[in-house]
């Protein structure tokens, strides 16, 4: 667009015509440079221009030289190619014109597909969907039911039978005779749970599917949970009818009680089920359960003050014994990293040292070696290579906002760096670890998704670039995006990003719109690519603002420390260190104090409300999308983790809950909430409304109807960002 209009102004210099025609003709095309230059919001939210292509639904093969895709053409087609060369071997299977296939897994052997269709959401990653299993020597399709659908279809190790849970209860088709086996039959909705975890299970330990063959094939282990005593919460939905919908399902919120969880193991060969007998606390949890390589089921078994762990063994007649046992003053995180080298000998991650790492123990509970050390933490666990003794993992070994790829020896002083690009690395590895696919990115650069084969470290072939992409951004007019570091009133170091107009002047006053999510764990200024906000972010600042953000106490992958030192008092020092942020960039010369605004989603409404009532001299203004207003009002696992019970730690709750501060809101404050959120219910803003309203306080308010938590579906992202965008332009 610039040639072309270098061009106008020649052509029209040497044809000398009249200079109102030339004027005309340049303001005209000045007018259509900046429209081409300009983000929109249906761009953003309805075009989903800005989204980056990934290779979705790809598998390794077994024997690691190939790699499998569900792709549509005419038909949908499950597709293999040649890892290095990424040409078509062949079309593994063809959909029915008339299916819909949303996911596959194949076989341990590779010759059957287990293929799904027709998902139906439960909550946030549970779901029920219809499952065929495709079998590809003989070329025939068998559905998995007739009687409904189900949910955590799986194989058996041997591909000759599927389990699934339906309606509360374990199933087992045999495929070669066709006969469905009913493994537990006391399942009822709001009661017990069989094979499934409940709400705050699923939602808080990462678990929905509970229930695993063992590796023989011969047994089934399962969590039964018995939700009786729980207390039920009401969603209201509406859909244009007489009198509105009404759906109850049971949420334990902090304090109150949880559902009471056993471990059960079923023998298909007797067809008996045994419970295995777990001492300890009543009042505990099962988050996860897992057999070894050799056929002994564990269970870690969790106090329900989440700091101590037992890993507990359980042999062939279900009597339990101690493998490991971890404790932490403050709470211990459960992930699904447990790995077995061999058969007395596992990997295991903990923060004991200060910071998160990988151990080798044996199963007699005492630690062999540690694998990783240093002020530096892993960050996410891909896999143990037995051949080549190999742990392979993710690391911010080098730049809190990074993260890179590398293998470290469980024999030797031995880390090697894989990842050669900066920013965030993410890897899949093969199953035989030859290669592995990685996907990288960083803020202003979209991912690229490529194959490296491993033990050469060398780049095999590029599968995604999103070249396209790439491209389409460089027609719009981008600032400069800075990371940057500042110090607290504290002392403490925090880490934070700056995107600043295409335009900027360090002579003028900029107004700042700083984003928070700011909860345990999460990061904000990690160095990837955000396919939705960035570019709303960027839109801002073509707009005169300055956009930024700030990492505070209690996010990683900073240590243990700096991650716990939130502990009993969730909120109190997220707050301190995003007003001290806030007093930062006031202090900055192009950065006009009385013009700062926060914005959050989830925890970070609930931060984004705290800081304009708590920070009410340094905010102008805020917007909170369904936010926490009170921690009484959230479930038992995340809230507890973190805080104890109410009756506990009373003042923690009362002084770090938005609602007990509402009346000190000075500034214009939005608060935005979907009415069948069934995660942070909508309790919290009618509430939090309520109590504005009580208080005399001005504030503006968008509810969603039979939205959920991540406001989705139909035009509903589009609408709430142009209801966002407008109040900025107005208040800030």
């Amino acid at each position: 667009m610039e040639n072309i209009l270098k061009s106008a102004q020649t052509y029209f210099t040497k044809m000398k015509k009249n200079t109102f025609v030339l004027s005309l003709c340049l303001v005209v095309l000045s007018q259509l440079y900046a429209q081409k230059n300009q983000i929109t919001l249906e761009e953003i939210w309805n075009e989903y221009k800005f989204y980056s292509e990934s290779p979705e639904g790809l598998n390794f093969t077994k024997d690691g030289k190939f790699y499998t895709r569900l792709e549509t053409q005419q038909q949908q087609q499950i597709n293999e190619y040649d890892i290095r060369t990424g040409k078509q071997t062949r079309t593994i299977y063809t959909a029915s014109t008339n299916a819909k296939i949303s996911s596959y897994t194949f076989s341990d052997d590779e010759n059957k597909i287990l293929l799904e269709s027709d998902p139906e959401q439960i909550y946030r990653h549970s779901y029920k969907a219809n499952f065929f299993v495709y079998d590809r020597e003989s070329k025939i399709n068998q559905k998995v039911s007739e009687k409904g659908k189900q949910s955590y279809a799986i194989f058996s190790p041997k591909a000759d039978k599927v389990a699934f849970v339906r309606d509360n209860n374990i199933f087992i088709k045999d495929l070669k005779g066709g006969t469905e086996i009913q493994v537990t039959a006391d399942g009822e909705a709001n009661k017990i749970i069989n094979g499934a975890t409940d709400w705050v299970y699923e939602e808080e330990f990462s678990i929905e599917r509970a229930f695993f063959w063992s590796p023989d094939g011969t047994k089934i282990a399962f969590l039964r949970f018995d939700e009786s005593k729980v207390k039920e919460f009401t969603l209201t939905n509406y859909f244009n009818e007489l009198y509105p919908n009404e759906s109850k399902y049971k949420y334990p919120k902090a304090g109150e009680k949880n559902a009471e969880v056993s471990v059960h193991i079923y023998d298909l060969a007797a067809k008996k089920t045994n419970k295995i007998e777990i001492e300890g606390e009543g009042d505990q949890y099962i988050p996860r359960i897992q057999w070894s390589n050799e056929g002994e089921l564990c269970i870690f078994r969790l106090n329900r003050y989440q700091n101590h762990l037992v890993i507990l063994k359980a042999d062939k007649k279900g009597k339990t014994s101690v493998m490991f046992e971890e404790k932490n003053k403050y709470f211990i995180d459960i992930n699904n990293h447990l790995t077995f080298v061999d058969k007395d000998k596992f990997i295991w991650m903990s923060e004991m040292d200060g910071y998160n790492h990988l151990y080798l123990y044996g199963t007699d509970g005492k630690m062999i070696r540690q694998l990783t050390k240093g002020e530096w933490e892993v960050t996410d666990f891909y896999g143990f290579d037995p051949q080549k003794k190999r742990i392979y993992f993710q690391a911010a070994a080098e730049k809190s906002m990074n993260r890179e790829v590398y293998w470290v020896s469980t024999f030797a002083d031995e880390k090697v760096k894989l990842s050669t690009s900066a920013g965030k690395n993410e890897a899949v590895f093969s199953s035989n670890f030859q290669y592995y696919f990685n996907n990288y990115s960083t803020v202003t650069k979209p991912p690229v998704h490529a194959v490296y084969e491993t033990e050469a470290n060398t780049l095999v072939r590029v599968v995604e670039d999103n070249q396209k992409l790439v491209n389409l951004l460089e027609e719009y007019k981008m600032g400069q995006h800075n990371y940057f570091k500042f110090k607290n009133e504290e002392g403490i170091e925090l880490n934070g990003w700056m995107m600043l107009p295409d335009n900027f002047d360090p002579s003028k006053k900029y107004p700042v719109f700083m984003y928070v999510y700011g909860g345990p764990n999460t990061p904000s200024s990690i160095n990837t690519w955000d396919n939705g906000n960035y570019m709303w972010f960027r839109m801002l600042t073509q707009k005169g603002y300055i956009v930024a953000t700030v990492d505070n106490r209690g996010t990683e992958p900073r240590g243990e420390k700096f991650r716990k030192c939130t502990y009993m008092e969730l909120g109190k020092l997220e707050t301190i260190d995003q007003i001290s942020a806030a007093k930062y960039f006031g202090s900055l010369a192009y950065v006009d104090k009385n013009r700062i605004g926060i914005f959050g989603w989830s925890y970070g409404g609930y931060l984004s409300s705290l800081c304009i009532s708590k920070g009410n001299e340094f905010f102008k203004m805020a917007i909170a999308v369904a936010p926490v207003t009170n921690w009484k009002w959230y479930d038992t696992i995340y809230t507890e983790r973190y805080m104890r019970t109410p009756a506990e730690n009373n003042s923690g709750y009362e002084d770090n809950s938005p609602i007990n501060f509402a009346d000190r809101i000075k500034g214009k404050y939005l608060l935005v909430h979907g009415i069948s959120d069934d995660n942070v219910h909508f309790q919290h803003a009618a509430e939090m409304s309520r109590v504005l309203v009580e208080k005399n306080v001005d504030f503006e308010q968008l509810f969603y109807t039979n939205k959920n938590h991540s406001l989705r579906g139909g035009m509903t992202r589009l609408h709430l960002y142009k209801k966002m965008t407008n109040f900025i332009l107005e208040h800030l």
